[in-house]
């Protein structure tokens, strides 16, 4: 197509031929909802629900306002300004099928930095009836070992002494909770939506010890009337690129600045417990339960580990992405036997699912060779992840005597990809994560001190005390420094279970 259509709502009438557009009147939209992280993942999940249930239902009360915390967010915002707050969402099918939709769910999107109260006050305006979350797991600001609120951290501080200006979203939540409370409003729902276990409770934790060191009686007040409901949420939602901009542009004839791609596969499972009312996402596929945690647990003891699996040693290996990863038969056969020796066992029993079909659905999801997942993506910001992904199956498979062999490669592997960065190739390594120094320093004095690596005590806790791990580390950390290919290290492993089944 030599002729494009821009994106915006005067345009969205000459799309309806190409794609899925919003049926409704947009202009009848008030925010019920506030999300903080309006990113990729944010677009493809809630919003995505959140945009089908208005073209199958009135629910027009519940459009989304989004909130950058960061300068890194204008960009973010003003390309949706520029397009009316609309985006599309292509879904790329395993058998190379793209097909695309406008969503118009999101209405508005402030930013903090240019105005920190407007923001506190559209939080505690009467229409929002829910602060959604998707922050990261590092944004919830608990010890990774301890699991308790960090008060050092200099943000933290600066919100403290001055709450009419916060930085994170904890100043933000309590100063807007403050003002429903003194106003006399009922509180707004906090819905964490980010892949962290029971990340409800965990939202609810972190809020209470920051709102109890500002106002106990607040924290009182929150702990008494909001609610944070856990949930679990999956859809495989990669980096948008330039090809996809152009893709869109060329094969659907539309210029939009950012769209997003995503797999066909989307979940949500929630607990239904909102303080002030809540969408009817049931009626476009989310799925309210009474207690969220054997969905949580196994989509981030299977999905997520599992994609930690692959990208800590696909990446020393020298693949770049999960779906060259799983498509390589040794990774493969690796990753089933992770996900069925060592991460099955310490499982609930999840109703209505089928553990071995779900574990084939990873597979082949991880596999869909238009989805392009980078492993630098995968392994950003590993050490807010693996505590909860990979170390907990640790720690459980050590009380009760189950295999740890599979696991504890990933993290010598983790300690060799901190340390030198780069694959067995000699080629450098995207590394981004929060704790990047600290991991470098510790991984690098492994040759001098074989443990070096597990003294990092926020992210390991007292596993160096284990005897059994540390011996098993020690062997496979050694090993790969002597020589970094990790298939070797991985068909030894594969090798050496199947004498013991």
């Amino acid at each position: 197509m030599n002729k494009s259509i821009k994106l915006n709502q005067e345009n969205l009438p000459l799309l309806a031929d190409k794609m899925i557009i919003p049926t409704y009147d947009r202009s009848k939209m008030k925010a019920g909802i506030v999300h903080v992280g309006v990113g990729g993942f944010h677009r493809s999940h809630e919003a995505y629900y959140t945009g089908s249930l208005m073209n199958e239902s009135d629910a027009l009360d519940w459009g989304i306002c989004g909130v950058g915390l960061r300068e890194s967010d204008r960009k973010m915002r003003d390309i949706l300004k520029e397009q009316d707050f609309l985006y599309t969402l292509m879904f790329k099918h395993p058998d190379g099928t793209v097909k695309a939709r406008v969503i118009g769910s999101i209405i508005d999107f402030m930013l903090s930095v240019d105005d920190p109260m407007a923001v506190i006050d559209r939080m505690a305006h009467e229409d929002t009836k829910i602060v959604s979350l998707t922050i990261t797991e590092g944004g919830y600001n608990f010890h990774p070992a301890t699991g308790e609120f960090m008060f050092d951290n200099p943000d933290v501080q600066h919100d403290l002494a001055h709450p009419e200006a916060p930085r994170l979203v904890f100043g933000y939540l309590t100063a807007a909770l403050k003002k429903r409370r003194d106003s006399g409003r009922p509180p707004f729902t906090v819905q964490s939506c980010d892949n962290v276990q029971h990340n409800g409770d965990m939202t609810k934790k972190m809020l209470l010890a920051f709102a109890g060191r500002l106002d106990p009686e607040l924290a009182e007040w929150i702990e008494a009337n909001v609610c944070f409901p856990n949930a679990m949420v999956d859809r495989i939602t990669p980096v948008t690129t330039a090809s996809d901009i152009e893709y869109l542009r060329t094969e659907f004839g539309v210029r939009g600045a950012w769209p997003v791609t995503c797999e066909p596969f989307c979940q949500w499972v929630i607990e239904d417990n909102f303080s002030s009312g809540r969408p009817a996402w049931e009626k476009v596929g989310a799925q309210f339960v009474p207690d969220v945690t054997p969905y949580e647990k196994m989509k981030i003891r299977l999905l997520n580990a599992g994609h930690s699996v692959l990208g800590l040693l696909g990446s020393i290996h020298g693949h770049e992405t999960i779906d060259g990863a799983v498509t390589d038969p040794l990774f493969a056969k690796y990753l089933r036997a992770f996900m069925d020796v060592e991460a099955t066992p310490v499982l609930d029993e999840v109703e209505g699912i089928n553990l071995d079909d779900y574990k084939d659905s990873l597979i082949e999801r991880f596999g869909n060779p238009n989805i392009k997942d980078s492993l630098a993506r995968i392994c950003l910001e590993s050490s807010a992840k693996l505590p909860k992904f990979l170390i907990a199956t640790i720690n459980e498979n050590l009380a009760a005597g189950g295999s740890i062999d599979y696991a504890t490669l990933v993290i010598a592997a983790w300690c060799y990809y901190s340390d030198k960065g780069l694959s067995r190739h000699g080629v450098e390594l995207d590394i981004v994560d929060e704790m990047k120094d600290e991991l470098h320093l510790a991984a690098m004095g492994t040759e001098d001190d074989v443990l070096s690596f597990l003294r990092l005590e926020p992210i390991f806790g007292d596993l160096i005390n284990n005897e059994r791990f540390t011996q098993t580390y020690a062997a496979m950390v050694q090993a790969l420094y002597e020589d970094p290919d990790i298939a070797r290290l991985m068909t030894q492993i594969l090798a050496e279970e199947q004498q013991t089944v």
